[in-house]
């Protein structure tokens, strides 16, 4: 039978979660029509009429009002279950679904908001995943309208359902306003960028500590925006005038950057269809048969015009929510490091790749055993010792971009970024991660002023490494790396990269 929610091919099968739906629908039909009945429905039954509820708001438009009516009339349980039902389309037939579908579900999803819905923030969670970074294509622009336009226009009623959805909001639209202003010639954009900069600057400046939740990312996000006037603003007064944010307790940017961010932003940017793919990739496909997956999802995510700053955002979700047990790292599944590797291989733009690399590094600079976690700083370290001596210039670009950062990104908290670095290169040792940093201290193959930078950052941080690297007579002070070289692309990465 052909399907009313989706655009799908004659020779697919109809989806499953579809059939259910459209099934309860062909079965309590004459039920959905007034007058309705008003006695209380089994729990069997409760569940069916949920069902064909949904499915008549979705595909009978016209009567969409008159089914809401009715489930506001037999619901029991706070719109939960009809929630779960929807959150459930959203995240498997979103792509597929119709235009006409699409508008109904941003309908319906607003109605839901106004009655309190239980479960109506994780279901807004789950339309800002569908929002797919670097896609400027009309349908993804309209969704970014119609999620922002949401967030402001029922702004009151999420502090009261969830306020933690606003913080989630923020995050998406930080991320997709660095896109957005990279596109110059595009006025489809320019109403839409407004909406998005007046609501995380209303995010920003009511609800700051909300804010505070999201940790150490909130502060690289923002440095991607701190051109644009009112982002200016708010990073001056988030360093010189904390008193601007009137929050209590908060001590200045310092205190954002030990607060390490909840995985759960890093899937934002994820849609579920990639996050499925990534976690398939990293779980189940083995060294040797990794090429053609990696070749059909760069195909499938990365090849469009754009696309390429999700590599960003993908490194960062491989680094913080996806977190292997033991038995897949000691397997032959292709390791976190090696996928990182390939991603950082793909990137064709230096700002993409620079990004890249403080995705990948950025929990080193303000790692703290007691409260970060080695899984996040793991896939640098091992990227930087699997990559010696056959393709030292991987881990010499790593090295010297660590050591980049650690002077630059904040020389009035040099002093934090120092020490996370050091605690982070020893947790590694600490734990396990590798035997010992020798095969960087000793490596012919680093370049010189490099391995004398490490050298001597190592034993200025107490750091336990060899005794012979300790015994070692090493020159006077060492002055920053110039002209550095991290900003290239990088070079070909080892065979489990490719």
């Amino acid at each position: 039978m052909a399907s009313k929610l989706m655009q799908i091919a004659p020779h697919e099968a109809e989806d499953p979660t579809e059939l259910s739906l459209r099934q309860a629908f062909e079965l309590l039909e004459p039920k959905l029509r007034p007058p309705f009945s008003i006695t209380i429905p089994k729990p069997q039954e409760y569940s069916l009429l949920n069902k064909a509820i949904l499915y008549g708001v979705l595909y009978e438009c016209h009567l969409g009002k008159t089914h809401i009516k009715h489930l506001h009339a037999i619901v029991t349980d706070g719109y939960g279950l009809f929630v779960s039902f929807l959150t459930n389309v959203v995240n498997e037939l979103y792509v597929k679904l119709l235009e006409p579908i699409k508008c109904q579900l941003i309908w319906v999803t607003k109605e839901l908001i106004d009655v309190l819905a239980v479960g109506v923030d994780g279901l807004l969670v789950c339309l800002l995943r569908q929002i797919v970074g670097g896609d400027f294509s009309e349908g993804n622009l309209w969704l970014c309208f119609e999620m922002v336009n949401i967030l402001l226009t029922k702004w009151d009623c999420l502090l009261e359902v969830e306020s933690m959805i606003l913080t989630s909001g923020l995050y998406t639209y930080l991320r997709l306003l660095a896109d957005h202003c990279r596109q110059l010639s595009n006025p489809k954009l320019e109403a839409l960028k407004q909406l998005e900069i007046d609501f995380c600057i209303k995010v920003l400046k009511e609800q700051f500590p909300l804010c505070l939740k999201i940790g150490r990312d909130l502060v690289r996000l923002l440095q991607d925006l701190v051109h644009l006037p009112k982002f200016r603003a708010i990073w001056k007064d988030l360093v010189l005038n904390q008193g601007e944010f009137k929050s209590l307790g908060f001590s200045g940017i310092a205190q954002l950057y030990i607060t390490r961010t909840p995985s759960r932003y890093m899937l934002l940017r994820i849609t579920p269809e990639m996050e499925a793919q990534l976690r398939f990739l990293l779980t189940h496909v083995k060294l040797g048969s990794h090429k053609r997956h990696q070749a059909w999802f760069a195909k499938k995510f990365l090849c469009e015009p754009n696309r390429e700053t999700l590599i960003v955002d993908i490194v960062r979700f491989i680094c913080c929510a996806h977190h292997p047990p033991n038995e897949i790292i000691q397997s032959d599944v292709i390791p976190r490091w090696a996928v990182i590797g390939w991603l950082l291989r793909s990137c064709t733009k230096n700002y993409v790749e620079a990004n890249a690399k403080l995705a990948l590094l950025y929990d080193w600079l303000f790692f703290e055993e007691r409260v970060d976690n080695i899984m996040n700083i793991e896939p640098a370290m091992l990227l930087m010792v699997y990559s010696v001596p056959g393709y030292i210039d991987i881990t010499h670009t790593l090295l010297e971009f660590l050591f980049l950062l650690m002077d630059n990104y904040d020389v009035e908290h040099y002093d934090i970024l120092v020490k996370g670095v050091s605690s982070s290169f020893s947790v590694c040792v600490k734990k396990g991660v590798i035997r010992s940093l020798d095969v960087l201290t000793s490596c012919d193959a680093l370049s010189p002023i490099l391995k004398e930078r490490l050298g001597r950052f190592l034993l200025g941080t107490k750091f336990e490494i060899s005794g012979k690297l300790k015994q070692a007579r090493l020159p006077g002070r060492f002055e920053r790396v110039k002209n550095s070289t991290c900003m290239e692309t990088p070079t070909p990465s080892p065979e489990s990269m490719r």
